[in-house]
């Protein structure tokens, strides 16, 4: 049965794709998303209506298990990590919502070709899986486990160190996220990064783990294009919260 386009993507037309691990074909949705009409969370999970299009983001092959934003595109040791136990073993785990392991594949593969920011993202994203389903113990192991990620790989940016301090506080690891958030405002970040902390500090001193969007710290409208949408990178040295506090400026 042919899906139906789902709110916040321009078009969801199924075309042929051959798989860049295993070569075999099948059918696949291209996912073109609108842009969010809400603010993103502090973790820069977008806001609707491109939130609630998570099944769309990767494709997968039903062949061999490989998933991906394009599956006809793999890095040179995909195939291998495909075919490894490990994957095997985790796009066979029952005990984990199908569409969270879609996303914890992609995860492994970036992981095992060295792209570990990239695997921190797909992790958190597999948190956001385990959010909308009550899965409150998967959604924190999965946070811990990006944010394992994210301190394993190159040296983190303003943004993606806010991202790390709201999944410990969404992971109930208080004195974690209480001790990075200090550090990050001890280093003087920019007035929009700034606010955020500010925001998580309150957050954490509170142990409060839920959910808060970024319109909490920073006047609306705070929208992050969906990763497929991004156009030319920031000028040298502005992160994603400077970029809103240019455009509230405008207001």
């Amino acid at each position: 049965m042919a899906l139906k386009p789902s709110a916040g993507s321009r078009a969801a037309d199924a075309t042929a794709r051959r798989c860049g691990v295993c070569g075999q074909e099948s059918r696949q949705f291209l996912f073109r998303p609108g842009p969010p009409e809400q603010a993103p969370d502090l973790d820069l999970r977008p806001g609707e209506p491109v939130r609630g299009t998570m099944a769309r983001w990767l494709q997968q092959c039903p062949h061999c298990g490989y998933a991906a934003p394009d599956i006809a595109r793999a890095h040179p040791a995909a195939a291998a990590a495909v075919g490894a136990a490990p994957f095997r073993a985790l796009i066979a785990e029952g005990g984990h919502p199908p569409l969270a392991r879609r996303f914890l594949a992609w995860a492994h593969v970036l992981e095992e070709t060295g792209a570990l920011h990239a695997a921190a993202e797909a992790t958190l994203h597999a948190a956001w899986v385990a959010d909308d389903l009550g899965q409150t113990e998967l959604a924190c192991d999965w946070r811990l486990d990006a944010v394992a990620l994210w301190r394993g790989g190159p040296p983190l940016d303003h943004e993606q160190t806010v991202r790390v301090i709201d999944a410990l506080r969404r992971a109930e690891a208080f004195p974690d996220a209480g001790a990075t958030a200090e550090d990050l405002a001890r280093s003087s970040p920019p007035e929009a990064v700034a606010q955020v902390i500010a925001l998580e500090r309150r957050l954490i001193a509170a142990g409060d783990a839920g959910r808060h969007s970024v319109a909490s710290a920073l006047p609306p409208p705070s929208r992050r294009p969906h990763a497929t949408m991004r156009g030319p990178r920031s000028p040298v040295g502005e992160g994603f919260f400077a970029k809103l506090k240019r455009l509230f400026r405008r207001g």
